[in-house]
């Protein structure tokens, strides 16, 4: 008991200390668990004393309780692709999932380690700093994110990658994934983070608004959906640089092949091995419910505000930014080893000390 305190406890402060681009801490919201056994009734031996029964005696099927898959996902895009799948749910007479949308990482964690969530969607790194922490008892399923990571700007003076030379950038996410993100993109496009640029790190998001808002063409990076928040507070700020599309423009020339990722789905290794046929029809929804979300913006922000993730008048306008995306498999796997190799060329810790062996990917 003693050891697996002491893991849960690691993976909570680690995942605190590295999943920098967190939404702000919120209510959970989750799903009623609506689980109803069936009860069989038999009838009672009415035979008059002395007279033998002759009727055959009527067998019943036992009847066996579905149990319910407990599903845990962030606020922001990890959850958006999810709501789809969720309102469906929420409408059949007996549900197949508990949900649970959670306002940080560290309300997921401790859970997942003890075994009280079957799957959940995390920060990319995270899903790696869990599988070490566990000794492999985590696997990825699929990858649902690709990069949030915005520049923006209050000016109009950054069209390039290049144009940042010589600028201040306010950012938050020091030491954690929105840094080295920021930083590969910046040497890949022979930019020194340490002279080139000056990067004055925030504690939150919204110190960097505040920055763009007092001063003039300031320049700071930030995620999605708050990016599409702050330009509602601000029409002066405009996005210049889609750091997801400039991490594949410098992919071209690179032989091991990366994206840059923000989310994925989890789950329990033992639950996987347990349960494939749950997991497979898991994943088979989720897939229609990304679709669905990317294919029909305006009835999903209505879900995603029900669900109370963000307004719909936010979500509506970030979702075709927040890059949801549902991907698995072989292109799954060299995405997020790429991307988690990177990570741990900057800090090895990052990805919880070491790299993933392969029987931390998922295979169909």
């Amino acid at each position: 008991m003693k050891k697996f305190l002491a893991i849960a406890l690691s993976v909570v402060m680690t995942g605190m200390l590295l999943t920098g681009c967190s939404a702000n801490k919120a209510e959970n919201n989750a799903a009623q668990d609506n689980n109803n056994t069936a009860e069989v009734t038999q009838a009672a031996d009415n035979t008059p004393a002395g007279e033998e029964n002759t009727e055959p005696e009527q067998e019943t099927e036992p009847t066996t309780e579905k149990e319910i898959v407990r599903v845990a996902a962030l606020k922001g895009p990890t959850a958006m692709g999810m709501v789809e799948l969720m309102d469906a749910d929420a409408k059949k007479e007996n549900a197949e999932y508990a949900f649970t949308i959670a306002g940080a990482v560290d309300e997921i964690t401790p859970l997942l380690v003890k075994g009280d969530l079957d799957i959940a969607a995390v920060p990319a790194n995270l899903a790696s700093v869990l599988y070490n922490n566990t000794n492999g008892q985590v696997e990825v399923l699929a990858i649902n994110t690709l990069g949030v990571l915005y520049i923006v700007e209050s000016g109009d003076t950054v069209q390039s990658v290049a144009d940042l030379k010589g600028k201040t950038i306010y950012a938050s996410g020091k030491g954690a994934t929105p840094e080295y993100a920021l930083n590969y993109i910046l040497e890949k496009n022979g930019i020194d983070p340490e002279t080139d640029v000056t990067i004055e790190w925030k504690s939150e998001h919204a110190e960097c608004v505040a920055a763009l808002a007092a001063t003039e063409n300031a320049i700071a990076m930030l995620p999605q959906p708050f990016v599409t928040t702050a330009q509602m507070k601000n029409e002066a700020i405009r996005i210049a640089l889609d750091l997801t599309a400039e991490w594949d423009a410098i992919q071209e020339n690179e032989e091991v092949k990366s994206s840059l990722l923000t989310g994925v789905l989890v789950a329990r290794k033992e639950f996987v091995e347990n349960n494939k046929e749950v997991v497979d029809a898991f994943l088979d929804a989720y897939k229609a419910s990304v679709e669905y979300v990317n294919a029909n913006t305006e009835e999903a922000a209505a879900m995603i505000e029900n669900f109370n993730i963000v307004t719909a008048q936010v979500a509506k306008t970030a979702l075709p930014f927040c890059n949801i995306t549902y991907i698995d498999g072989v292109d799954m796997k060299e995405k997020l080893s790429g991307y988690l190799n990177v990570l741990y060329l900057a800090n090895s810790q990052a990805v919880g000390g070491n790299l993933p062996s392969d029987d931390f990917y998922y295979s169909r």
